[in-house]
């Protein structure tokens, strides 16, 4: 440890937020399994065993949040995941510097932005009475579209927005790890008459398949997650059908309700659900044969 301080020094502020944050919480899981009361303090509070379990799987709408749930995950896995992978080999292929940092930046800003802000250019853009889109619908004769109260284009507009908001951002790790490729894998390809596209079918897909598939079972970990913050600024009574999610029960039940033992249930839910999904997932990739996470 002496001799390596200056990487434990490093990895410090890492460690610290994982303890803080991550682990020294775990403690009120606990409030899943009591009738939880602020003013008794967790130990006065009485045990009810799996009860808040038993009350969310007999919920009138569970099955209805674990459907959008997953549906908006599934979604965002098939039109998002693989965009940053398209984006990252786009830019990786610019050899001009400047220009190739320029693109890089500009991809990157929507990141920074709020969701508060988002959700604001996405009402400015499709509402139907001051939405830029429908006012050129109108003035080409058409009827205006109700894209924000319309339950059928609410999971595709969630996923647009987060593709607009956070490909750019996901391109970081594919560039690093397009960054170590050998150079001389490319030269010996060149020499074979390896053209562009095969040079990245051939050498850059593969020296970056361990990347990509352990960046997959992570976000398969994050399946029953969804952006908390995004669909609370994008709901609205004509799209709860497709809209009400664990996350947003969550809140409404432990925090508006008072009931903050259900709330912490939905989270212990959505961890264990997480923590199958990445074992599983974590399974067939090495019985496929490729490198898992563990």
């Amino acid at each position: 440890m002496v001799q390596s301080k200056w990487m434990y020094a490093l990895a410090a502020p890492g460690i610290l937020y994982f303890l803080i944050f991550k682990f020294a919480p775990l403690w009120g899981l606990l409030i899943a399994f009591k009738e939880y009361n602020p003013f008794k303090g967790l130990w006065g509070s009485e045990w009810i065993g799996f009860t808040n379990f038993t009350e969310l799987f007999k919920s009138e709408i569970f099955y209805l949040m674990l459907r959008n749930t997953f549906a908006i995950n599934i979604f965002g896995i098939i039109f998002m995941f693989p965009l940053p992978i398209l984006l990252a080999l786009m830019l990786n292929e610019i050899r001009h510097e400047t220009f190739k940092r320029i693109n890089q930046s500009i991809v990157y800003l929507p990141h920074f932005l709020s969701w508060v802000v988002v959700a604001s250019m996405t009402f400015f853009m499709l509402s139907t009475d001051v939405g830029l889109i429908n006012k050129l619908i109108s003035n080409m004769g058409f009827e205006t579209v109700s894209f924000l109260s319309n339950p059928n284009l609410f999971w595709g507009l969630l996923t647009a927005q987060s593709m607009w908001k956070e490909v750019g951002w996901g391109t970081i790790i594919f560039l690093a790890a397009m960054a170590g490729v050998d150079p001389q894998q490319y030269e010996a390809a060149v020499i074979d008459g390896a053209s562009r596209m095969k040079q990245i079918w051939h050498v850059t897909l593969p020296a970056i398949r361990p990347t990509i598939i352990i960046l997959l079972i992570l976000r398969l970990g994050h399946m029953a997650d969804v952006g908390f913050e995004q669909i609370l600024l994008m709901n609205n009574p004509l799209v709860t059908s497709v809209s009400q999610v664990f996350d947003t029960y969550a809140y409404t039940i432990g925090i508006l309700g008072g009931k903050i033992s259900v709330g912490v249930t939905v989270g212990m839910f959505k961890g264990v659900v997480g923590l199958i999904l990445v074992m599983l997932s974590n399974y067939v990739v090495k019985k496929l044969g490729q490198e898992g996470i563990y």
